[in-house]
């Protein structure tokens, strides 16, 4: 077994305003989620569950960290080949469908990841690249549902 890695966060619900939770109207779905020595994130459920659209959801979180640890990932391996990547982004989507009896589960997330390098001869490994980072990804290695990307390259312009 390879090296363990633990993780810990301090949530704390902020939505009480002054009746608890005496119904499901009641309260509010606001929370902070914190660490030492790290930025606060202000977040709510998503609207559809009665939460705040100006903060993140949990479901917004998941999409997140897919992304990036994806990212993470592309960009580790471009670097142990000698691509460099000049810009990186990603718009990623998820499926979320909810049960009739409540809760629900994702279906699919889709990371459509836009990466520019530095020579167009860097281009025919990017999707090779991607694959790999898919299958070292701690996160979507953790999840039951189909993660997939399509991606969009481009070189850097000679100048």
């Amino acid at each position: 077994m390879g090296k363990e890695h633990r993780y810990k966060l301090n949530i704390i619900w902020t939505g009480n305003k002054g009746f608890g939770t005496e119904s499901y109207r009641a309260y509010d779905r606001s929370h902070t989620i914190s660490s030492p020595g790290k930025t606060d994130i202000a977040a709510s459920a998503d609207p559809a569950f009665l939460g705040d659209n100006t903060k993140y959801n949990p479901e917004e979180f998941l999409l997140a960290a897919l992304s990036t640890c994806h990212m993470l990932w592309f960009l580790h391996l471009c670097a142990d080949k000698g691509v460099i990547v000049d810009a990186y982004s990603d718009e990623p989507t998820g499926l979320m469908l909810e049960a009739n009896t409540g809760g629900g589960q994702f279906k699919e997330v889709i990371l459509n990841p836009k990466v520019v390098v530095a020579d167009l001869s860097m281009l025919s490994i990017l999707d090779e690249l991607h694959d790999l980072a898919h299958k070292k990804c701690f996160i979507a290695n953790s999840v039951n549902f189909p993660v997939s990307h399509i991606g969009n390259y481009s070189a850097r312009e000679k100048k």
